[in-house]
C-alpha cells in the first residue's frame, strides 16, 4: 500500500483546524491539498485521535493481509480440487 506524505497527526491536526473554525479552501491551499481528499480524510478520521487513528490503520494492514492469506488458500484448494478431478 502507498505510504501517502501526511501523517495520522497531521491529517487529525489540519481536520481539528477545520473544526476550530479555520476555512475549509484556506487549509487546503496551505497544506497542499485537494479539497476532495481534505473531505475524504474528515469522512475517515473525523472525530478520530490520534492514537486511534493509529490503531485503524494497524487493523487495515492486518485486515488486507488476512484478505490475502484467503485468496491464496482458496487458490490452492482450488488447484488441488482441479488435480483430484484430474486423477480420477
Amino acid at each position: 500500500m502507498r505510504k501517502g506524505r501526511f501523517s495520522e497527526e497531521k491529517i487529525i491536526g489540519m481536520l481539528k483546524e477545520a473544526e476550530a473554525g479555520a476555512e475549509t479552501g484556506e487549509l487546503c491551499r496551505r497544506y497542499g491539498v485537494s479539497p476532495t481528499t481534505f473531505y475524504n480524510w474528515k469522512a475517515r478520521f473525523g472525530g478520530l485521535e490520534v492514537n486511534e487513528a493509529r490503531r485503524l490503520r494497524q487493523l487495515e494492514d492486518e485486515n488486507r493481509k488476512l484478505k490475502q492469506l484467503l485468496a491464496e488458500a482458496a487458490l490452492d484448494n482450488h488447484v488441488l480440487r482441479d488435480l483430484l478431478r484430474k486423477n480420477s
